[in-house]
């Protein structure tokens, strides 16, 4: 079948071209920022504490350290940052494991990046346990790399995990969309100079220059992440 979509690192009239594209995991590619909120929600109430709802937003999207630091402040529950990690990590990877359901568009625009060749990371505030067993469902031969919150020195908001991948698939971060669910994410592309595509999950996100907002997966596509790139900064 011919394809109408520009190769990647074609050139555009404006004398750019899309060299890579990163993909968050929880809320963008799979539905589990609801899984997450849950776990937390079930381990403080072990430890004798209900989250109240409008914290949610705080932690969504957010770093392990940040999301669970958070929430030991708010609570005073008695327990230390590691500890919360670990039990948390196992709740949710207990979760995971009776199904992950897909966003929708997920599935079909991998398979449309996988098809094109074009370099794809996950990129993810996530632990590398927690990827591994969501690859399981995605499928770890749809990415060229995929990128952990703890294997980073400072995982989102920071750059870092964006300026990680892009330089370790040799690409310029301004050439990169990136598809991201929450401020958090978005921010952290931002930061490190990609290109957004935000599909807001939780909490709303503003549109802004350089950054696109879509309803859905589903409006996504190999010809709308080229078009990004030519975006004014």
């Amino acid at each position: 079948m011919t394809s109408t979509v520009p190769a990647p690192g074609t050139r555009t009239a404006e004398g750019s071209a899309l060299q890579a594209v990163f993909l968050d995991m929880d809320g963008t590619l799979v539905d589990t920022e609801g899984f997450w909120w849950e776990v937390e929600a079930e381990v403080f109430a072990d430890l004798g504490h209900v989250l109240d709802e409008a914290w949610r937003d705080v932690v969504v999207g957010g770093p392990m350290t940040r999301s669970a630091g958070y929430l030991i402040e708010v609570t005073g529950a008695d327990i230390t940052l590691p500890e919360l990690t670990v039990l948390l990590n196992d709740r949710f990877e207990k979760r995971i494991g009776r199904g992950v359901p897909l966003m929708p568009g997920a599935a079909r625009l991998l398979a449309e990046l996988a098809a094109h060749e074009v370099p794809t990371a996950l990129v993810s505030a996530s632990h590398r346990r927690i990827i591994d067993r969501v690859l399981e469902t995605l499928g770890r031969d749809m990415f060229t790399l995929t990128v952990a919150g703890d294997e980073v020195p400072r995982t989102k908001p920071h750059p870092d995990p964006y300026l990680h991948a892009a330089a370790r698939l040799g690409a310029d971060p301004w050439r990169c969309a990136v598809v991201e669910d929450t401020a958090t994410g978005v921010a952290a592309a931002e930061a490190a100079g990609c290109r957004v595509v935000a599909v807001p999950s939780v909490a709303p996100i503003a549109p802004a220059r350089g950054r696109v907002v879509v309803g859905s997966l589903e409006e996504v596509d190999l010809a709308f992440l080229t078009t990004l790139i030519t975006l004014p900064n």
